[in-house]
């Protein structure tokens, strides 16, 4: 399991990560006090899930956030040309976005008040959403912090 499992909380799916895998399908794993304030202990985010690093698939996530590979492929393109999600929006869990922010680590969306936040590391692809009381800007500030640490651990 890589290095950015070990800072959310969440779902892993034992196809991915056999070790994990209990008599269900998907097993769960807790993290350390500490850890959990990262991303989904923040309280900043009701959904979230860890792309693989190439956008190839889904490594982790919320058992009701369900992103398809044509959605993981959308958001490959809009980090690979920044300028055409501004042009088109992107989609997440089956949600139009209408991009804030584009460039070739972050990808911010707006779909009325709730948001979405798709940060790259080194080691894989953050996704946040967040719900209508939450600010972007301050949950994109958690999900940033969180991929700053992945890249260079202290």
């Amino acid at each position: 399991m890589g290095q950015h499992s070990a800072v959310w909380q969440g779902i892993v799916q034992s196809h991915l990560y056999p070790a994990f895998a209990a008599s269900s399908p998907k097993s769960t794993f807790l993290l350390t006090s500490a850890q959990s304030t990262s991303l989904m202990g923040s309280g900043q985010f009701d959904k979230a899930a860890i792309l693989s690093y190439d956008f190839s698939d889904v490594e982790a996530q919320s058992p009701t956030f369900k992103i398809s590979k044509e959605e993981i492929a959308g958001l490959k393109a809009a980090f690979d040309k920044p300028g055409s999600a501004f042009e088109t929006g992107f989609v997440v869990g089956g949600d139009k976005f209408v991009a804030i922010k584009a460039d070739e680590r972050s990808l911010y969306g707006k779909k009325g008040k709730e948001g979405i936040v798709v940060v790259k590391a080194v080691s894989c692809v953050m996704v946040a959403h967040h719900g209508e009381a939450v600010q972007t800007t301050n949950a994109a500030t958690v999900v940033e912090n969180l991929v700053d640490y992945i890249n260079n651990p202290r």
